[in-house]
């Protein structure tokens, strides 16, 4: 892949990276010890950066493909379709907050999750529900999903932008929101929307993500999947940025820690490197370790275990089991600050195993599916006059 051919058809490595992903986000939101190391261990970027671009890598590639095969008709059909999915994976989840959540952190010993729903309790339950439900409302741990939901409905709209009017002017565009966004844009049209629709939430209970910042990782991600739906995904210029990529990668890591033992304050350039509104600093950051990666990719082929794999390939529905899991976690801490020694164990290994248990699950669905699938093509008898069988088409998970 390095020398210059274009990037394969199908790498389980880079499921294995967001199986990993996964993992990591999960180990980071569960209020454990390992926690506090595994946050940002390689410098200033965490897990959440690496998974939107690659869901949005295999939505370019994947959804592209079937505007190819199908007609953008299908591929508006089929992104909206999957953008209701997750919509009811957020209903799903909200209910779970407010319906099982809500009523232990009122009656119990339970003040990270009472912290967790403030908003909730101080608004009242139903201006609350119909806030979140139309995603305005975004509590801690549930505001990436509404973000996620959004971008892949806006999708369609990229797509039709970057083909027929050219991916430099949609590039663009999205680097100009995410300099405003970076001289507080989001800020102006809370403000904004306030003042024209009278809103009477916090912008802090908006979630944290700044959409108007994020959007520009997507449209990058999905400009990269486009490429490679069509072949041209090259990767030769990874080895002539091998020695500046390395350097930048070792900046960035020295600081991280210097910061971490208070060696360094940053004060206003913290800024450069916040991740909420995805500083300038994250994305050097991350894409000189990305070009490492690239550049030693055999070294990435030791991720390729099944368990990584199935996980990154059933990302959506073990991701909300890890939210369901970090819910349980905060449920049962009570006032410690943090879940140590055994009980922070068995938290972890209960969690990987909750997400090990949904992603098999899942792939075992997806296989009896496949199989349904090939076995009805193999009666073509058995369809009626003039039918044609679809084609089949990939799926993101």
């Amino acid at each position: 892949m390095i020398h210059g051919e274009p990037m394969q058809d199908r790498i389980e490595e880079l499921d294995a990276l967001r199986g990993l992903m996964l993992v990591w986000i999960t180990c980071t939101h569960l209020p454990t010890v390992l926690s506090a190391y595994i946050n940002q261990p390689l410098g200033f970027f965490s897990a959440t950066e690496g998974f939107i671009f690659l869901s949005a890598l295999f939505t370019g590639r994947i959804y592209f493909r079937i505007a190819e095969r199908n007609g953008y008709e299908a591929m508006w059909w089929k992104l909206w379709m999957r953008a209701g999915k997750l919509y009811c994976y957020q209903l799903l989840l909200l209910a779970v907050a407010f319906v099982i959540e809500a009523p232990i952190a009122a009656h119990g010993n339970t003040p990270a999750v009472h912290n967790l729903l403030d908003f909730y309790f101080a608004a009242g339950h139903t201006r609350a529900f119909v806030d979140a439900a139309l995603m305005i409302y975004r509590p801690p741990l549930l505001d990436i999903l509404p973000i996620y939901i959004i971008l892949i409905a806006l999708t369609p709209f990229a797509l039709i932008l970057g083909e027929r009017l050219g991916w430099r002017y949609a590039l663009a565009g999205a680097f100009t929101l995410w300099l405003f966004a970076q001289f507080g844009f989001r800020s102006f049209v809370y403000h904004v929307q306030s003042r024209a629709f009278g809103l009477q939430i916090p912008l802090n209970e908006m979630g944290a993500f700044d959409l108007w910042a994020w959007q520009l990782w997507w449209l990058v991600g999905l400009w990269s999947g486009v490429r490679w739906a069509k072949g041209d995904f090259r990767l030769n210029w990874a080895r002539r940025m091998t020695i500046p990529a390395a350097i930048v990668a070792v900046f960035f890591l020295v600081l991280r820690y210097a910061q971490v033992d208070g060696v360094v304050t940053f004060g206003k350039s913290g800024l450069l490197l916040d991740k909420w509104d995805f500083g300038v600093g994250r994305i050097i950051n991350f894409t000189a370790v990305s070009i490492l990666a690239i550049r030693f990719q055999s070294v990435l082929r030791f991720l390729a275990i099944r368990p990584l794999v199935m996980l990154g390939q059933s990302s959506l529905p073990v991701f909300c089991v890890h939210l369901l899991c970090v819910f349980f976690a905060l449920t049962i801490m009570g006032n410690d600050p943090i879940l140590r020694d055994w009980k922070g164990i068995v938290v972890i290994l209960t969690s990987l195993s909750a997400l090990l248990l949904t992603a098999k699950i899942a792939t075992n669905r997806r296989a009896n599916a496949a199989r349904n699938r090939a076995v009805a093509h193999e009666r073509p008898a058995t369809r009626p006059s003039g039918y044609e069988p679809g084609l089949a088409t990939d799926k993101v998970v």
